[in-house]
């Protein structure tokens, strides 16, 4: 029965049919299969979905998009372009450090690619980077949107695994700043090599001046994450905070965003939800019956039997995380393995918190790899190219985060130090 899923489902994605589909109706299959009651089916699927931290979802992607619409984005461009783009290649790191900054607020890599990359990749071809190499940067570079805080992968990762959330957080802010700024020094010394970016300059706003027109853009990701760490608000409702603010900005402050504007962020956002929503309760099912068949026992029997120690479990893993990352969305994937993964790890003495991370790092790259990296696709609409044309440009960055996920793999203090303070 779980060999008829699991090939009903790949079947599905070869055939380019939707992710949330492949998984419904392999699900479906096995339902059938194992003569499971098809009330049950209604029932997982609500069980799946009917849990509070969920909510944060809709919230953050609506947040996101508002951000978008009402000029938050472009001035928190501005602000980044001020700090470091006097610099050659400082317009190439001012993408990384806005997508840092946007990640801080918005929890979604995809959302991140539009809102900055309809900014910064117009801009980095006009000062002379290959657009292919800007659309590559710009891909990389949003991946931070679901690792930095808060991060939608990390909500799913909590809520499958009944791991804390808030410690998720705070637990994604050190990797975060690592792939940061290991991304900010490659296209530094890059340009220099290249000889691109001598002109990055130009255009650059005081850091005062930037500064006091960013101001409350700025203050977005102090009030939202200070107020979770703060135990002012939780996660979830960390999310709506979000909305509010962004909305009062948006209409009050900046005046960027009209009744017009706002029906077109609602439809986008019901849109995006509606997707990972339909994912999710499809693959509560998926996974309801892979566990009811006993596949994560003999997972966990055939991992502790084959990889002895925890340095080669991580090893495996991170092999097949990869590769699953590349055939299977995020979301999905996590739905489906933390549940699988998460006793097997503490089994080798290995925290739930930091497999989250290194989960969430890896399955991230698969966004930016073919043939389903949705920041692959959403970069290439952006910078109008085919995504055949970046391949070249993408893979020294895809090896670069592939570093950085070997550093907080087999060091993980990384992730948990600041864990460790707060908690």
């Amino acid at each position: 029965m779980s060999i008829a899923m699991l090939v009903t489902m790949c079947l599905g994605f070869a055939l380019s049919i939707s992710i949330a589909v492949s998984i419904g109706l392999a699900a479906l299959l096995g339902t059938w299969l194992s003569n499971v009651n098809m009330l049950l089916t209604v029932k997982e699927i609500y069980s799946a979905l009917n849990k509070f931290p969920l909510a944060a979802i809709p919230f953050f992607i609506l947040a996101g998009n508002l951000m978008e619409a009402g000029g938050i984005s472009r001035r928190l461009v501005d602000f980044a372009k001020a700090v470091v783009g006097g610099l050659q290649g400082g317009l190439a790191a001012t993408c990384v450090l806005t997508c840092l900054m946007f990640a801080a607020v918005s929890g979604s890599s995809v959302a991140t690619t539009f809102a900055v990359g309809t900014i910064l990749v117009p801009a980095l071809v006009k000062h002379g980077y290959p657009r292919t190499y800007a659309a590559a940067l710009q891909a990389t570079s949003a991946e931070l949107g679901v690792i930095i805080p808060p991060s939608i992968p990390l909500i799913i990762f909590g809520v499958s695994a009944e791991v804390s959330i808030g410690e998720l957080f705070i637990a994604g802010i050190g990797p975060g700043i690592l792939i940061g700024a290991a991304l900010m020094a490659f296209v530094l010394v890059y340009a220099r090599v290249k000889g691109y970016g001598k002109q990055d300059g130009e255009d650059r706003l005081p850091v005062l001046t930037a500064t006091r027109k960013a101001i409350f853009a700025l203050f977005m990701p102090v009030i939202i994450l200070g107020g979770i760490y703060g135990g002012i608000f939780t996660p979830t409702e960390a999310s709506v905070a979000a909305v509010f603010y962004a909305l009062f900005v948006g209409v009050a402050v900046y005046r960027e965003i009209g009744f017009k504007d706002l029906i077109s962020v609602l439809r986008k956002t019901v849109i995006s939800s509606s997707v990972i929503l339909f994912i999710i309760g499809n693959a509560g099912l998926f996974s309801y019956l892979i566990t009811r068949a006993g596949v994560p026992e003999m997972i966990g029997e055939f991992l502790r039997a084959n990889l002895s120690t925890p340095f080669l479990f991580l090893l495996g893993l991170n092999a097949a995380l990869f590769v699953i990352g590349m055939f299977i969305e995020t979301s999905a994937a996590i739905i489906v393995l933390a549940p699988i993964l998460v006793p097997v790890a503490t089994s080798f003495g290995i925290d739930p918190v930091h497999l989250g991370l290194m989960m969430v790092v890896n399955l991230a790259l698969g966004m930016v790899t073919p043939p389903f990296g949705v920041n692959l696709f959403a970069a290439c609409t952006v910078a109008n190219i085919s995504v055949d044309a970046i391949i070249g440009k993408l893979i020294p960055f895809v090896v670069l985060v592939l570093a950085c996920l070997m550093v907080i793999t087999y060091v993980p203090q990384v992730s948990l130090f600041l864990r460790d303070v707060v908690y």
